[in-house]
């Protein structure tokens, strides 16, 4: 008998009669009954109440290990610098009244030769003169002879020595002149001095650059003696003073004040004056602080250089160790030799799977179902959402409350976040109708297919 269509559609007819009938053709899908293996099933739908007292059921989350919650930053702490160099002296900066002892007033007196100058004798004429002192200008020219022995004469050369110390230009050349005349010679000549090297004065202390500096004919006032060793050098005058030492005595004069008269500055210095520009903090021990605070910077900071080395490491190792201990903790957790609590999700979801309750949190039913997925609203039912969990009282043991999420309004989802997860429980979502009729009928058309194929046979 030939198989057609219409003998397809009878067959189908009876055995979807069939189904209907209960004659033995059926697709059974999971559901949420009042019973469950004897004991009850309590459903209780989930709202802002119900959510809360679903959350005060007790649960501890389980720890991490404390190295995940230990840093390496920490070490055994920077190394001291030991011990630091002696400061220096430091003399007191508070301002004293410094006493003006003024040097005394000096009469002018005329340049006397000394030992150590240099004289020159030069011609004032031509003729048979500059012959006869031929000899005294190439002593002149190579400049021998005119320094001014120890014993205070000049040696001439077919002349002798001739006693000049003490004296004074003119007579010095008085006593030349005297000289060459017993020496049968005209002495047209003059005499000056071209190096004064027997008189000086030095000036040292918070000076440009200490000098020692020659007295000539011209007077050196103690303002030009300052001036040529590069001027008063201190920052605070208010701290400073003049010193000039003289003949034993001890004559002092403030900058401020000095600066203030013009006849302080105009002082006439004698040969041996000893100028000294002193500070109350003066340069060099400042220079000795400074430098001893410079030492002891540099050593804190090379010991603490040092340190922070030494520190790097530790950490380093620590940070090594923290490693090594997380790693081997999530490697037994895969493996799980940790133990871990789950709950299981069935149902309409992505995949029958279960859901490691994370350490150290709560964890929702909202972050179960989307960690895992979701589910689809083609063939999950949004209303039909449970959370089942058993009882943990002793006198109701079996008993289970099915917690039940109707998410057809999506609004409702927001339950979702707020329900709090506990070991064990199960989420279930039921399918759709239609999604049970579908899967009868995948089930039931091979079944069909074979009865009407043997039927046409």
């Amino acid at each position: 008998m030939p198989f057609d269509m219409m003998t397809f559609a009878r067959i189908a007819t009876l055995a979807l009669l069939g189904l209907a009938a209960g004659c033995g053709v059926s697709y059974n899908s999971p559901s949420v009954r009042e019973r469950a293996a004897g004991a009850p099933v309590t459903v209780v739908p989930l709202d802002a109440e119900t959510v809360v007292l679903a959350n005060a059921a007790k649960y501890t989350p389980r720890q991490l290990p404390a190295e995940f919650f230990a840093t390496a930053g920490t070490g055994s702490g920077l190394m001291g610098p030991g011990a630091l160099p002696a400061m220096p002296y430091l003399p007191d900066e508070n301002r004293r009244v410094l006493e003006l002892r003024p040097l005394p007033e000096v009469q002018p007196q005329p340049y006397r030769i000394g030992v150590g100058d240099v004289l020159l004798l030069a011609t004032r004429s031509a003729g048979d003169t500059v012959e006869q002192l031929s000899g005294l200008l190439a002593a002149q020219n190579q400049r021998q002879g005119y320094t001014v022995r120890d014993d205070g004469s000049i040696a001439i050369p077919e002349i002798g020595a001739v006693q000049v110390e003490g004296r004074t230009l003119q007579q010095a050349e008085d006593q030349i002149f005297q000289v060459l005349v017993e020496n049968q010679i005209n002495p047209s000549f003059s005499l000056e001095v071209a190096e004064f090297n027997s008189q000086k004065v030095t000036v040292g202390g918070a000076v440009g650059t200490p000098a020692l500096l020659p007295i000539t004919p011209n007077r050196l006032t103690l303002a030009e003696a300052l001036t040529a060793a590069g001027g008063i050098t201190v920052r605070d005058v208010e701290f400073a003073s003049i010193r000039v030492y003289r003949g034993g005595t001890l004559y002092q004069m403030p900058v401020e004040t000095y600066l203030q008269r013009s006849d302080l500055q105009q002082k006439v210095l004698l040969n041996g004056d000893a100028v000294f520009v002193d500070t109350s903090y003066d340069l060099d021990r400042a220079m000795e602080f400074y430098q001893a605070q410079i030492d002891v910077i540099t050593l804190r900071n090379e010991v603490r250089a040092s340190a922070i080395e030494v520190l790097v490491d530790e950490i380093a190792l620590q940070r090594n160790a923290l490693s090594d201990r997380r790693d081997l903790f999530q490697l037994q957790d895969e493996l799980g030799a940790i133990e871990r609590d789950y709950v299981y999700l069935s149902g309409e979801v992505k995949a029958q799977s279960r859901f490691a309750l994370p350490f150290n949190q709560h964890a929702t039913l909202a972050d179960a179902l989307y960690d895992a997925g979701g589910f689809s609203n083609t063939t999950g039912d949004p209303s039909q959402i449970y959370v089942l969990r058993g009882s943990s009282r002793p006198d109701v043991v079996g008993a289970i409350t099915a917690y039940h999420l109707n998410a057809r309004n999506a609004a409702d989802m927001i339950l979702a976040t707020r329900f709090q997860l506990r070991p064990n429980d199960v989420i279930f979502i039921k399918e759709q109708p239609i999604t049970q009729w579908n899967r009868a009928l995948q089930q039931l058309f091979p079944t069909l297919i074979n009865s009407a194929a043997r039927s046409a046979l």
